[in-house]
């Protein structure tokens, strides 16, 4: 028994317990996350007698008369100044780590009100963010000193939210004060706990499931097989080839795939009962890279064979210009598995509701996650409705699904609200991650480092299951040949099938990969010709009016060029600096039906916008906000943002492909003319109590290899070029992300997006990794490799306005492109420093590189 005080409080946990389960799960307090449970990444910190400290770590028995401080316990006035400090920095993005930043935040500023910026770097180091590249989050704890010492002052709220604005992110005062709801903390009256029984093997057959014992176990209400799946048992993005759960007689695919579905009334019981399933296996050997897969003779991992999709992009007769080129350069460039490390792990919870299954959870897409579940309970689309909550980080990560159907399916059976979520372990494990690839590129130019052409063989581990591998790796083939002007090229690339973890969209969607095979490839040639890698760049850039080597005309709103130009004075003075240039497209395109759409419900005088596109980190419910104000010359406090709910809002699409901006903030733009039209005619909102204002757009594309003279692959492109400087010890010291993003709609979110994007791929260029031993992930959080906020370098961000389309006021994505060039920037400044040109990922001997063990003697 312990007796202490939380939030000036006393309790008595009779009990030892967690800290954490104790907070959230007796006292409701949600403000404090549990991102990982395993003391890595700070979302659970709390006070405990003014010290920060991880409460998933900490056991009550160890508290007696201590004194623990959440968010909630906040004075008014502190909770209120940090909260806005926040969102007026651009600091909140997904805002799962923002509560544990704030915490940290007050322990520092209560010991030093005035606090140096490289304290604040300590003073946070425990606590990892995923989004923002930490540099807003910062700045707003030095904001918030600066007013708690009477210095300065901070308003909550705008008065105008027009196109331009730093308008603060819709939902960012609710996540920063910790009022903010996601999944995990929903609590429904007689609410169940669901989890899934995995499989022992990443392949092997299914010999019997045992479920007898653990449906007499104490606290369960059911256990399922796939037996009890009235709809369809697969279900897949694209392709329905992801088992609901895997069936006695069948042979599993990863050691993620489900054998039983358990539902219980405690988390204690649900543990228990799990273990009381039993399973029967003939273990089989597993196949656990792409190239077995395609051996001759393999084993078929799926009835279509191993081979998920090759795709071929050929224009021009690439191997005869290169065999007539003065230079040519052959590399191989591989690389690895990499895991999104959202800092909220997936948790769905299914209820009920009449004759409809009602779905609350973290995707990318509600819309996607009806369809999938319909299919598997064998309904009408109409009968399962979702509600998005806040989502802790996506990335593509959460475009599939892992808990949401499995949370419908206990709902359909026990009729009684579900909750399934999973553990950081399991995350881990069983979402889909960024694409493994093997990329073979051969590029060659003239004497004066004109490129003539360019093949590439590209092969990627697309795991267990398709999800989105086809889609990826069509766009690592179209974005293969880079932003430049040169029309002869040969690109082939497969995805295969293995019993690896499945891999699927992840922030770049398969163009980092190809773009550093590319882009180190042209330093190569660069060198060969006696010019510098910026000269290459700048001589074959693409400018309005040329033809990208996939064929499509360049706009007049291309900027390439000027982003060169902007990094050209610190290239100058630095000519060891690594630099590299990408494009990236905005939609889905390449013929593909690609629709965004927004509704205005007009309701007690204020104006409502409702879309189903997903707010996962991006800030997408602000740009409709601006869009809407601009457009209907509104202020921001007539206006309300509503989240994604497929009962309320129209379909879409989803947040995929640096889309949503351009589409349904068209959408929304064109929603709002036509309230600005009634509102000239009835003069004001009142008059138009009830009504209802719809936008829609879609972008028209060509498949890809179209014959048409120029066809169109894309609606949109941005462009970027990174620049990269090293420090004496051989640590980034700057980057210089200059980008072309069409229109700025909401500059300091816009700047949070490319920090966050340039501080992942730095991540992904130096520490970060995913080992697999027999197909099971040995990285735990904490070894993962993520950067904290003592790693970050300087980063300037530099933003060029030049597109003056109508179309969604100009704007272009950013969300992607942001951590594309990065990785090839950071790969030339290490071999102009070394002379070690580097092909693989995570990049090794460098910095960051950990020391390896001498041989044992």
């Amino acid at each position: 028994m312990a007796n202490f005080t939380v939030n000036n409080q006393p309790v008595t946990v009779e009990k030892n317990t967690n800290l954490l389960r104790f907070l959230r799960d007796e006292l409701r307090l949600t403000s404090v996350k549990d991102g990982c449970s395993e003391g890595v990444c700070g979302t659970c910190t709390v006070l405990v007698d003014g010290k920060a400290q991880k409460a998933c770590v900490l056991q009550t028995d160890r508290l007696e008369g201590k004194n623990i401080l959440t968010l909630e316990g906040f004075p008014d006035r502190e909770r209120e100044v940090y909260a806005t400090a926040f969102a007026q920095a651009g600091a909140v993005q997904c805002g799962f780590c923002i509560p544990g930043m704030i915490i940290s935040a007050k322990a520092l500023i209560d010991q030093n009100p005035n606090p140096a910026p490289e304290d604040v770097k300590l003073a946070i180091r425990n606590n990892i963010c995923r989004c923002t590249g930490y540099v807003k989050i910062e700045e707003a704890i030095l904001n918030a000193a600066a007013v708690l010492r009477g210095e300065g002052s901070l308003q909550k709220g705008v008065s105008e939210a027009g196109i331009g604005k730093d308008v603060p992110r819709v939902d960012a005062f609710d996540k920063a004060s910790g009022k903010a709801i996601y999944a995990d903390d929903l609590v429904l009256d007689g609410m169940l706990y669901g989890s899934a029984v995995r499989s022992e093997y990443p392949r092997a057959r299914v010999l019997a499931i045992h479920t007898e014992e653990a449906k007499k176990a104490p606290g369960v209400v059911a256990v399922l097989t796939a037996e009890d799946i009235p709809g369809g048992r697969k279900i897949g993005h694209i392709r329905s080839d992801w088992d609901v759960m895997i069936p006695a007689g069948e042979i599993t695919h990863y050691l993620g795939d489900s054998l039983a579905l358990v539902a219980a009334v405690s988390k204690e019981a649900l543990a228990a009962a799990k273990a009381l399933v039993k399973v029967d296996y003939e273990p089989l050997d597993p196949i656990l890279s792409a190239e077995d897969a395609l051996r001759e003779g393999a084993p078929l991992l799926h009835e279509t064979g191993n081979l998920l999709t090759e795709e071929r992009l050929i224009r021009g007769n690439a191997r005869e210009k290169i065999a007539a080129s003065k230079y040519v350069v052959t590399n191989h460039y591989s690389t690895p598995f990499n895991e999104h490390a959202f800092l909220e792990p997936e948790t769905a919870v299914a209820l009920p509701e009449g004759d409809t299954i009602r779905i609350y959870c973290a995707d990318q897409g509600v819309y996607q996650t009806r369809r999938e579940c319909a299919q598997m309970l064998g309904v009408e689309a109409d009968r399962v409705r979702v509600t998005a909550c806040m989502v802790g980080g996506g990335f593509g990560g959460k475009e599939d699904q892992v808990v949401q159907h499995h949370a419908a399916l206990l709902a359909y059976h026990t009729r009684r609200p579900v909750k399934v979520s999973l553990t950081r372990a399991q995350s881990i494990l069983i979402h889909p991650k960024r694409h493994p690839m093997e990329l073979t590129v051969t590029t060659a130019c003239d004497e004066n480092g004109i490129l003539t052409g360019m093949t590439a063989y590209i092969l990627t581990d697309t795991g267990a299951y398709a999800s989105l591998g086809a889609a990826v790796l069509q766009r690592a083939c179209t974005h293969a040949a880079g932003p430049y002007k040169y029309q002869d090229i040969e690109i082939i690339g497969r995805a295969a099938y293995t019993n690896n973890p499945p891999a699927g969209p992840f922030r770049g969607f398969g163009v980092p990969q190809s773009c550093f095979a590319i882009e180190c490839n042209i330093n190569k040639l660069a060198e060969l010709v006696g010019i510098s890698p910026w000269e290459i760049r700048y001589r074959n850039a693409i400018r309005p009016g040329d033809v990208l080597p996939n064929g499509q005309l360049v706009d007049e709103d291309a900027a390439l060029v000027e982003t060169l130009l902007a990094v050209k004075p610190a290239f100058d003075k630095n000519p060891k600096a690594g630099i590299a240039c990408a494009l990236k497209n905005s939609g889905v395109g390449v013929g593909l039906i690609d629709v965004g759409r927004c509704r205005l419900d007009v309701l007690n005088g204020k104006v409502h916008i409702r879309s189903s596109a997903a707010c996962i980190g991006q800030g997408f419910g602000t740009v409709a906000l601006q869009m809407v104000c601009e457009t209907a010359g509104l202020s921001p406090d007539k206006v309300v943002y509503h989240a994604p709910d497929t009962a309320l809002a129209p379909n879409a699409g989803n947040t995929t492909a640096s889309r949503q901006t351009l589409f349904t903030g068209e959408s929304a733009s064109a929603a709002a003319k036509k309230l600005r039209e009634a509102l000239d005619e009835e003069g004001s909102l009142e008059a138009l109590e009830g009504r209802s204002f719809e936008g829609e757009f879609s972008g028209v594309t060509d498949k890809m290899n179209s014959d048409k003279p120029f066809p169109i692959s894309h609606v949109a492109y941005s462009y970027a070029t990174h620049l990269v400087e090293l420090d004496e010890d051989g640590r980034i010291d700057r980057v210089i992300a200059a980008h072309d993003i069409g229109t700025i709609i909401n500059p300091r979110s816009l700047e949070g997006q490319v920090e966050g994007g340039v501080v992942m791929s730095l991540g992904y260029t130096l520490t970060e990794n995913f080992p697999l031993e027999n197909g099971r992930p040995l990285a735990k959080f904490g070894t993962l490799g993520l950067w904290r906020s003592t790693d970050i370098p300087k980063i300037e961000v530099v933003l060029l306005e030049k597109n003056h389309s109508p179309l969604a006021y100009g704007a272009k994505g950013v969300g992607e492109i942001s951590s594309i060039p990065t990785t090839p920037a950071v790969q030339l400044a290490y071999y102009n420093r070394d002379g070690i040109f580097r092909t693989k990922l995570p990049m090794e001997d460098t910095a960051y590189s950990k020391k390896k063990k001498p041989a044992a003697t």
